[in-house]
């Protein structure tokens, strides 16, 4: 007998805010099959407010607002049964991000969860990584947002440690993220790695999926760190408005890019990869895969 319901994970980061719409199907016998049925992204830099002022603005407090009605009355749309949304590091910093959640579940119905970055960095990895990864080997999972950057290492298949650091695309565009910090992080991947040899990177976020999808590669082959630093020296070879037109990226994207790039790569080096794999996998689906496996608490349902 097959049973189809939609789950619904709300992401709202630093950079922008997600809505994805899954399909669970379940068959007698059977594993659970996962099924994206459609996925919202908005460009709310929540990051740009919040790491130069401290609190998100009048004007991204009513886009916010705006934005989740407008999730609302598309999960009702789509017979959405079950949701959460999880706000990350803007939110979780602004002075004001308690006070705007609960606007919105006033004003909305809308329910957020401001969660940490450790529980950030558990629920990308309740993911179904082990479909991309050999058990055998080892891999350093990282996950770029634009306020932080989760760090998983993962040891024959199971997740021997994890780290969130407040380094991310709208921080380095901003230019407030300290030396120390990118010490901390250095120090952090080379002690968690070195014990490891022929590790491996797996990249998830928006801009490292933009890389990997017009390098034209199949979804199981990785990125080589020649490839990755000679597209990072490209890409600064061109100025904002060129990356827009000529490069025909999004104006949300064609900034953060470029920092972005910068993690990984750094991560690639300081772990010693050669090469990075880059599976279509982040927060959001780590929420849809958590609240069916129960892993999640304050699931909600539409109203």
């Amino acid at each position: 007998m097959l049973n189809i319901k939609k789950y619904a994970a709300i992401d709202i980061g630093s950079n922008a805010v997600r809505l994805l719409i899954s399909n669970i199907i379940e068959m007698k016998g059977e594993p659970v099959q996962f099924k994206k049925s459609s996925l919202v992204r908005v460009p709310i830099r929540l990051g740009e407010d919040v790491f130069m002022k401290g609190k998100i603005s009048k004007e991204n407090r009513a886009r916010m607002t705006d934005t989740m009605e407008a999730f609302k009355l598309l999960m009702k749309s789509h017979k959405v049964v079950k949701y959460k949304a999880c706000a990350t590091s803007a939110m979780r910093e602004a002075e004001n991000g308690k006070e705007l959640v609960e606007l919105i579940s006033k004003q909305t119905g809308v329910n957020i969860d401001i969660i940490d970055g450790e529980e950030e960095a558990t629920i990308i990895a309740a993911t179904d990584l082990n479909a991309f990864i050999k058990p055998e080997k080892t891999y350093l999972y990282v996950d770029v947002g634009g306020g932080s950057t989760e760090f998983s290492v993962i040891h024959k298949g199971n997740k021997v440690d994890s780290k969130s650091f407040k380094i991310g695309t709208v921080r380095l565009l901003k230019d407030i993220v300290k030396n120390k910090t990118w010490q901390e992080l250095q120090d952090w991947i080379e002690s968690k790695t070195k014990d490891f040899s022929n590790l491996e990177v797996i990249g998830s976020g928006g801009n490292i999926n933009k890389i990997f999808k017009l390098s034209g590669k199949a979804q199981s082959k990785p990125l080589t760190y020649f490839y990755l630093s000679s597209y990072f020296k490209m890409l600064q070879s061109y100025s904002y408005e060129e990356r827009i037109y000529k490069l025909e990226l999004n104006q949300d994207r064609a900034d953060v890019i470029i920092p972005a790039c910068r993690i990984y790569l750094s991560a690639m080096k300081w772990s010693g990869a050669k090469n990075i794999y880059v599976p279509k996998i982040g927060l959001s689906d780590g929420i849809i895969k958590s609240m069916y496996n129960n892993k999640v608490s304050s699931q909600s349902k539409i109203n």
